[in-house]
């Protein structure tokens, strides 16, 4: 199978996020092109920006004049000049993989950045991706790099470093909430007139054995992509000092360049779980070189 600037075909990564235990690989470090699932980096970043300048994400803002040249989905037929509050971008964005709508978020969030800062070196969008290699630097995703808020063309990473983002993004308690639903009514502002959209979720995969994220994609160089994030009960044993130990869980799937991304998805998902199953029974040792755990720190 071809496809994607490594030709060796599909790629992929089954990891417990919690744990960080790798349970299934396969050319997890190779480069590859991952279409839209940049996206979810575009997302953590609104999140963290929101998160700190204290600007609700029901702010406004104002379609740019580029996404007249972008190709990329469209869904809602985003016109330069149109308004957007910055939540309902995001929907379209993460559930509909919106080309326009991440570049919208790009450039609204690119132009705070550098009014807070005092500097207009480089365009707005620019500084918005800078921000995203700054999270991948910080996540250690050292084979990533993002040419774009919304992935239609260029930018590539690794199954592996995407299970680094996914892992971090699904740490955000607001994530699955834009991830998990089928569909969602949102809506823009055109010549002051209020139109209505509702965007589907081209994660076929969602409400499927838990799965409440997190993205799907796919371009003629990346191929079919998807990283899916399932969460089961959490775990609670009692401790011999009455205490009780609570362990969470939650599974993390990235599959790049895969003609069957759903079904390689949900094979690796169930095969994770029961990989899982059997290393927490062996006491969480039966392998534990230091290559098997992906470690990703908490930035927030």
């Amino acid at each position: 199978m071809g496809g994607g600037p490594d030709s060796g075909g599909e790629a992929y990564i089954a990891v417990e996020a919690h744990s960080g235990k790798i349970l299934a690989n396969r050319n997890s470090r190779a480069t590859r092109s991952v279409a839209s699932l940049s996206q979810v980096a575009t997302a953590v970043v609104a999140f963290d920006w929101s998160t700190a300048t204290g600007i609700s994400l029901a702010q406004q803002a104002i379609v740019p004049p580029d996404v007249a040249t972008l190709t990329g989905p469209n869904p809602m037929g985003l016109q330069p000049g149109d308004q957007i509050a910055l939540r309902d971008a995001l929907y379209s964005m993460l559930m509909g993989s919106d080309t326009a709508s991440a570049q919208t978020v790009a450039v609204f969030i690119g132009n705070e950045l550098q009014q807070r800062r005092g500097s207009r070196y480089g365009s707005v969008s620019g500084t918005f991706v800078n921000e995203m290699n700054e999270l991948a630097r910080a996540l250690g995703m050292s084979r990533t790099r993002f040419a774009n808020a919304h992935g239609s063309d260029g930018g590539t990473s690794t199954a592996e470093d995407m299970a680094r983002l996914a892992i971090y993004a699904m740490r955000h308690p607001g994530m699955a909430f834009y991830t998990k639903q089928k569909s969602r009514q949102i809506g823009f502002q055109r010549a002051g007139q209020a139109v209505s959209f509702r965007v589907s979720n081209t994660n076929q995969l969602v409400g499927t054995q838990r799965i409440d994220g997190l993205k799907a994609g796919q371009t003629p160089l990346s191929g079919p992509c998807i990283m899916i994030s399932a969460e089961r009960d959490s775990i609670v044993e009692k401790l011999p000092d009455g205490q009780a130990r609570i362990t969470p869980q939650r599974m993390i799937v990235v599959v790049l360049n895969s003609a069957e991304r759903e079904g390689r998805a949900l094979g690796l998902l169930n095969a994770g779980w029961a990989g899982y199953d059997q290393w927490r029974t062996m006491g969480g040792a039966a392998i534990s070189q230091p290559e098997e755990i992906l470690s990703v720190p908490n930035l927030q």
